[in-house]
This record gives structure tokens, sequence and C-alpha cells, in this order.
């Protein structure tokens, strides 16, 4: 389906920590398939009304997934080929999109080619593999050379991907993952990191096989304009607006989140034309439900991200409240092995999910809210309003995140005479005359309105 991805409510699985997976590999062992724990979860992500799954790191690793071993196997610790193409199989089949972690940056010491130089040294023939990699000093870890890593972590170890070869070689792991198994996409992690004549290239291989495959970079600051264009990325990681929407809570100040819409989207936006990644949480920070100072205000903050411009996803387990935070630097915490069973009985915020499953049924029937413009229609420290409009649909979403209920006056001067129906809190309605309409807000909530000419 030509760029499905538009429409997408992603789910986001880190698997080693989701499946349960020893926390460092033994390459002697046996495959497990431990990727059968995600199969029990897919009538949940049904029932949640996503349709796409973006699955952290899959490939042969060392550690955690993000230091690769080998970018043409599956992860030992997660099973076989067999295995995950039976996943792939089972996500198709119900209609849900398959999106996997590419780590391109760097790689793990045990990489088969970086072992070939610990063996033999300036006589190997991978050694042009790395970047900057020389002989004239010595690395942290004692060997009789030395190379560039990323971000000071020398477990990690920077490719040189101006070499042919090593571009060769990742370009034909890509194209096996996309002829085998059947893939959707790529999560392209440290994009910030890589070259864009690297992105360029990867972007022209993967469209050339399948125009709509999805691309999507983890930037963390930065024009996202640069990653995000026809002949780069389709999509990068908003962590603008991920900041925004629990700072903006946790210091009663909506004016930073409708500031970054704004900016982003609004009439004069820089981004209104990008379809950019948006999240509450994911593997790499605290938990929403930690990041928050009240709980209470998970519920507007969800609201908020299902109803803004973006593609929005929902971290495993964050669906039900849970808490994790970093410890020491250690994601540990943040990645856990969970039982479904046990969340659905007694989660710490028990209604959450249903609210987000009746989220993300308004936004997959709503062409407003899937890529409708933005405008601001108010905002104070407490109370927020904007309206989206697409094909001939016109929605108010406004939210209360204060401990009381409010009286919010709307002006919409492109209506004299409206009614404003309500789809989350279903059968309210509000009457607009001349322009002008006063709705009630609970508290720690919203509503989503569908806006009809009387």
């Amino acid at each position: 389906m030509a760029n499905w991805y538009k429409n997408a409510i992603f789910y986001h699985i880190y698997p080693l920590g989701f499946c349960g997976a020893p926390q460092s590999n033994d390459f002697n062992a046996l495959p497990i398939n431990r990727l059968q724990e995600i199969i029990p979860w897919l009538d949940h992500m049904q029932t949640l009304g996503v349709n796409a799954l973006y699955l952290g790191p899959l490939f042969e690793s060392t550690t955690h997934g993000y230091d690769t071993a080998n970018y043409y196997e599956v992860d030992r610790r997660l099973g076989t080929s067999e295995n995950f193409l039976a996943l792939s199989d089972a996500l198709h089949s119900r209609g849900i999109s398959l999106v996997l972690d590419a780590v391109f940056n760097h790689v793990g010491r045990d990489f088969w080619a970086f072992k070939d130089v610990l063996a033999n040294g300036e006589a190997s023939p991978y050694k042009g593999w790395f970047y900057n990699l020389r002989f004239d000093e010595s690395s942290p870890f004692g060997d009789p050379f030395a190379y560039d890593s990323w971000d000071g972590h020398y477990s990690l170890v920077k490719l040189n991907l101006e070499n042919p070869q090593v571009k060769q070689h990742l370009f034909g792991a890509v194209e096996m993952w996309m002829r085998d198994f059947n893939i959707d996409g790529l999560r392209l992690d440290a994009a910030d990191c890589l070259s864009f004549s690297f992105l360029q290239a990867l972007s022209t291989f993967c469209h050339d096989i399948r125009p709509d495959f999805w691309l999507m970079g983890e930037v963390i600051h930065g024009d996202y304009r640069q990653w995000v264009n026809p002949e780069t990325l389709d999509s990068v990681t908003n962590y603008e607006l991920y900041k925004g929407l629990f700072s903006s809570h946790n210091e009663k100040n909506y004016f930073e989140l409708a500031y970054s819409l704004n900016r982003q989207f609004g009439p004069q936006g820089i981004y209104r034309d990008l379809l950019l990644y948006t999240f509450a949480d994911n593997h790499d920070v605290n938990r929403i439900a930690s990041q928050l100072t009240s709980q209470a205000d998970l519920y507007p903050l969800y609201i908020l991200l299902f109803t803004m411009p973006g593609i929005p996803s929902i971290y495993y387990g964050s669906e039900f409240g849970i808490p994790g935070e970093k410890h020491n630097g250690n994601d540990h915490a943040l990645r856990p092995k969970l039982d479904l069973n046990t969340l659905l009985q007694s989660a710490p915020q028990s209604d959450l999910v249903h609210i987000i499953a009746q989220l993300t049924h308004i936004r997959c029937t709503s062409p407003a809210l899937q890529s409708g413009n933005y405008i601001q229609r108010h905002v104070d420290h407490q109370q927020f309003a904007f309206t989206r409009q697409a094909q001939g649909e016109f929605m108010l979403v406004a939210v209360n995140a204060s401990d009381e209920k409010v009286n919010l006056n709307i002006h919409l001067a492109e209506y004299d005479q409206a009614w404003l129906t309500d789809l989350l809190n279903p059968s309210e309605q509000f009457p607009l005359t001349d322009g002008n309409c006063t709705i009630t807000l609970n508290p720690s909530w919203g509503r989503i309105l569908r806006v009809t000419q009387a």
C-alpha cells in the first residue's frame, strides 16, 4: 500500500528485554525462540488499534542489540530466521506493518570483520572497514591499534561508510531483510551521526526496491528538514515535541508545547509538510509515568499525542502507566519483560489502555487528525486548544491539565452557526453561534470535537 506510514500508529517493542533474553550473548549457544513471546500480544496490539510494529534491535549482537555482530542473522537469544519469519507473517496477516532497528554508524567488537582485524592486524583485508583505524596508537581495550567510536564508547566501533565494500555489505543485508522477511521499513539508529551522502544512497537503494519502504532516523537535535526530504529520509524522531509533552505538564506551562507545535506545524511552520515520528517515551528515556510529576497528566498528554501532527507511537507497557527510570545510566529498567495478563488485571493506570484504544480509533477514522493542518486556537498555562482540518473535516482539540473543571471560550471564524460533537465523550455537543462557543473541560481531561455546519 503506497505510503502506508501516513496513517500509521506504532507499537514499539525492545525485543531483548521484552522477551526476557540474557543481557550478554553466548555465541556458542543454540538459538532459543523467544520471539514467540510477542505472539500473545498481537491481539492486544489490535485491540489498541495500532497498525505498525517498530521492533528494536534484532540482528545478532553482543549485549544490548546496538553492538551488532552480524547484520545477516537473527540474534540467537531471540530465535532463528524461521522464528522471525513466522512473526513477520503473523503481523502482516493482521494488517500490522513491521519496522526494524538498523545500526549502521557502528558495530560491536564481536563484529566478524573487526575480529579479523584483531586477529591479523595490518594484514587484515578489513582494516579499511573502520573509521580512522590506525596502527600508531592503542585503544582503551589495549588493542595494538586505535579507532573511532560512538560517543566515546569503545565497545561500539565506528564503521567507515565511505568504503564501497562496507556499503555493499550493509545494503545487501537490507535487501535480504526486505526480500526474505517482508519488512516494511527501518528505524536508523544514530541517524544524526550518518553522512547525508550515505543516507541518500540508502534511500535510493531501498526506494528503488520498494517505493513505500519507510526510513525513519533517530535525530535528537537540529533542523529536521536536513534529514526529511525526498532524497534522504521519510521521517525522524521528534524529540522537540517529546520534551514539550512532559515538561509542559510538569511545569504547568502549555505555552512551551504550543510554541513548538506552532513553530513546527502552524501556518508558517517549518515542518508543516513533514510526517515526524512522535512519542511519549521509548527505550532510551524514562517511562512517561515516571517522567510526569502527576499521573493525572497522562490523560491530557495522550490526548495530545494522538491528535497533534505526526506519526504517534506507544512504547510497550506504557499504555498501562507502568513506571521505569534509568539508574546510573543503566537502561534495563526501561526495557523489562512484561506479563500481559498481569497488566490487564492490575495495571498502575487500569483505564489508560482503554482510553488509548479510544484515541487510536478516533485518529484512524479522522482525516483531519491524520493529515490536517494545524492552527492554535487557545493557550494558557493549563489549557490548550487547536484545530485541524482536511478533506472537508474540521476538528477542535482542547485539553485541561488543571485539577478543576474549566469553561473555555473558543472563536472559530470559519463558522457562523455550527455544532461541536465530542468524539471522546460521545453524545456531548456544544452549539457555536456567531463563531463563538463555550465548552466545559473536566479536570485532567480533554475533548476531541468534530465541527459541523448547523
